[in-house]
């Protein structure tokens, strides 16, 4: 039987709450029937026992429960199927792992990934201004088959916020570049700062973030030698004689579990010194932040080397850098430790990509939630997998 035609009204409060944040009014925003039930269910119709809305619905909730794989899924999902039928038909019960599995691999990954970014843009604050959105990829190492390519996905992580806005699988690390683009188009960016890691610093990435209304802060490595050179040699005379140069100037001091770190933003706009400025739309500054950090008394001092189309403001440009790199901490960590990325297995078809789609939906809903409590993402993990009550909220179903 097809969804449309079997689905319960109380299936849709739990669908169209757990995408739109618990909001019962439609008015203005997508039907859920254009979210979840919008994915074409890949299976053969006569062959199909279990609902594929059900089994988004579940999977979901067990990953934000602790389930860091299909077995686990099921097995957590058949200790709390008395609460699921709360919203759930569940006429054939809970699938089986291997359901779960083959249902997973066979879903379009990019149908999957337009409906996270439907929801996000639904239930998420509204960017602000300035609002830093880091540009950034991980590997997830066990995905891979002998001798194959692990899945490598490119995601937009709003700092200020902690939340995940879209993602774009990529083959390999070397294709950032095309994926980055492609998931900028997805994205609504207006008035944003986009940062990106040295394989964005393109000038075809450059127009993308433009043409999206945002801004660029893009670091400038060895893929773009000639570059990187123009603005370490400029860098070395402003060195040698700071006080004839130009400049702005900025200034950071953290101190955190015994490590001191002093951030110096030196900006410039002395575009006429770069090679080929033109390439770089809108290019107004660039920027040289030297990071001298203090752990254990032993001294280490990186230098790293930026272009904007913001103006020449180094205070600006200091915050903007520093709230990028959250994305390791606030993101990568933990799908790593948090949601066990790297331990996972699954390599057969869109399992692996639609996999860490679930991982986004669940953080996401995490950070989320209104109310202020103890406790890290681990912690609350597990409270959503015993309390029924704080899964229910987390959903927007009380």
């Amino acid at each position: 039987m097809r969804y449309e035609e079997a689905v319960h009204a109380d299936l849709n409060c739990v669908v169209f709450c757990l995408f739109w944040g618990g909001a019962m009014e439609t008015e203005g925003k997508l039907r859920v029937a254009d979210v979840f039930v919008g994915i074409r269910d890949p299976r053969q119709a006569k062959k199909v026992t279990h609902d594929l809305v059900e089994l988004l619905v579940i999977a979901v909730c067990g990953v934000l429960a602790g389930a860091d794989d299909f077995v686990e899924i099921e097995e957590w999902a058949k200790e709390k199927e008395d609460w699921f039928r709360q919203y759930l038909r569940l006429e054939h019960g809970i699938a089986s792992h291997d359901t779960f599995g083959r249902v997973f691999a066979a879903i379009d990954a990019e149908a999957f990934g337009a409906a996270f970014r439907r929801w996000v843009s639904s239930v998420a604050p509204t960017l602000g201004k300035e609002e830093v959105v880091a540009l950034d990829g991980k590997t997830s190492r066990r995905t891979g088959k002998m001798g194959g390519t692990p899945l490598h996905l490119v995601s937009a992580f709003a700092a200020g916020s902690g939340l995940i806005l879209g993602q774009r699988a990529t083959a390999t690390k070397s294709n950032e570049k095309t994926a980055i683009p492609e998931l900028l188009a997805t994205l609504a960016l207006e008035g944003c700062i986009v940062t990106i890691d040295a394989m964005g610093t393109q000038p075809s990435i450059a127009q993308a973030i433009r043409e999206r209304g945002a801004d660029y802060i893009l670091s400038v490595k060895d893929n773009q030698p000639t570059l990187a050179d123009a603005v370490r040699d400029f860098f070395a005379a402003f060195q040698a004689n700071p006080d004839k140069t130009p400049h702005r100037f900025d200034e950071i001091l953290e101190k955190d579990h015994g490590r001191l770190e002093v951030r110096r933003c030196y900006a410039f706009d002395q575009l006429d010194c770069l090679p080929t400025p033109a390439r770089w739309i809108d290019l107004k500054s660039f920027a040289v932040i030297a990071s001298e950090r203090t752990i254990k008394g032993k001294t280490t001092l990186e230098y790293r080397f930026y272009i904007s189309s913001l103006p020449v403001d180094a205070a600006r440009l200091n915050r903007a850098v520093r709230q990028h790199w959250r994305v390791e901490n606030s993101l990568h960590w933990c799908m790593d430790v948090i949601f066990g990325d790297d331990q996972m297995r699954a390599r057969t078809g869109y399992a692996a990509h639609n996999f860490a789609v679930m991982r986004h939906f669940a953080l996401n809903l995490i950070r989320l939630d209104p109310v202020q409590r103890k406790g890290g993402l681990k912690v609350r993990r597990l409270i959503a997998a015993t309390s029924d009550s704080y899964r229910a909220e987390l959903l927007g179903l009380v």
